[in-house]
């Protein structure tokens, strides 16, 4: 299976990562870290997190108050979102993966 990351998605976590850099040095690299990992888990396990009632999957973070947003298409998992946690819940759902 193939795994692509949304251009929404990765700006998200840029973002979440310099806002955590600029409150503490290195803080960012760790999130840059666990968003890796939870990436790894996704693309070896795509088919454990339920299927939400709006047709996504989700992992949460362990560490950082974020998770990943996801869908499987075609034999590709797409990343949708990488989102925190406080914000407006499936404030992403409208996102549209490429073709």
């Amino acid at each position: 299976m193939t795994l692509r990351i949304l251009k929404e998605a990765e700006s998200e976590l840029d973002d979440a990562i310099s806002r955590y850099e600029s409150i503490e040095h290195g803080l960012g690299i760790r999130l840059k870290d666990e968003a890796k990992a939870v990436i790894s888990w996704i693309a070896a396990n795509p088919e454990l997190p339920r299927i939400r009632q709006s047709g996504y999957r989700r992992v949460n973070f362990k560490i950082f108050p974020y998770h990943i947003a996801y869908i499987i298409h075609d034999q590709t998992i797409w990343i949708l979102a990488i989102a925190h946690q406080a914000r407006l819940p499936e404030y992403w759902i409208e996102r549209k993966i490429p073709g």
